[in-house]
C-alpha cells in the first residue's frame, strides 16, 4: 500500500480516520525509491482519498512506467477521468448508512473499464438494497467486477455472503483479509 494523507469525506464507518492528516511528506522520487525495496510489482495507492492530492496523476504515471501493476482506491467523490488508463480503479459508491451518499460521483461509472472494480461497503439491510439497486440501475455486473464488503463489526459477514448467493449476484464477496490476520491495527 502507499497511503496518501487527506479524505474530504467523513464516512461513519471509516477505519482510516488516521489517514485524514499526519504522514509524512516525501518527494516522488523518494516514494519510487522506498517501493523499489520491498521487490514487489503489486501496488495500491490508498488513503485518505489519493484523488485529493495534487500530485496523485504524477505519482500513478511514475508506477506505471516503473513497470508496477498499479491499482488506486478512490472514494468515487472526486472526479476518475485522468486517472493513467493503465491504473485499475477500485471506486466505492458510498451507501446511505455512510453518511456520504451525497458525494458519489455517478458520472465516473462511465470511465469504468472491465478490468476495473466497484465497491460496496455495506452496513446494514438497507444499504445492501440500495447497493444492488444501483448495481442493477447501472448495469454494473457488464461493466466491471463488483465488490460487496461487510462493515467489521456492524453486519455479519455470513449474512451478506448467504444474500449474495440467495439472490444469485456476480459479485466478490469481500473481507478485509489484514484485519482478520494482524488485527485493526494502524500500518497493516
Amino acid at each position: 500500500f502507499i497511503r496518501l494523507t487527506g479524505c474530504p469525506l467523513r464516512c461513519t464507518w471509516c477505519d482510516t480516520a488516521h489517514a485524514f492528516s499526519g504522514g509524512k511528506r516525501m518527494a516522488l522520487e523518494e516514494i519510487l525509491a522506498e517501493v523499489d525495496r520491498y521487490e514487489i510489482k503489486r501496488i495500491c495507492v490508498t488513503g485518505g482519498e489519493p484523488l485529493a492530492q495534487p500530485q496523485v496523476h504524477s505519482l500513478l504515471g511514475a508506477l506505471v512506467e516503473a513497470e508496477y501493476r498499479v491499482s488506486l482506491e478512490t472514494s468515487g467523490a472526486l472526479d476518475v477521468s485522468k486517472v493513467h488508463p493503465k491504473v485499475c480503479k477500485v471506486i466505492d459508491l458510498k451507501p446511505p448508512a455512510s453518511g456520504e451518499e451525497a458525494a458519489n460521483r455517478y458520472e465516473n461509472i462511465g470511465y469504468l473499464m472491465p478490468e476495473d472494480q466497484i465497491k460496496f461497503v455495506i452496513q446494514d439491510e438497507a444499504d445492501y438494497a440500495w447497493s444492488v439497486s444501483k448495481v442493477r440501475e447501472f448495469n454494473l455486473m457488464d461493466r466491471c467486477e463488483v465488490l460487496f464488503s461487510p462493515v467489521a463489526g456492524a453486519i455479519s459477514p455470513v449474512w451478506l455472503a448467504e444474500k449474495i448467493l440467495s439472490d444469485r449476484l456476480n459479485v466478490r464477496f469481500q473481507l478485509q483479509l489484514h484485519k482478520i490476520l494482524w488485527g485493526d491495527k494502524q500500518g497493516v
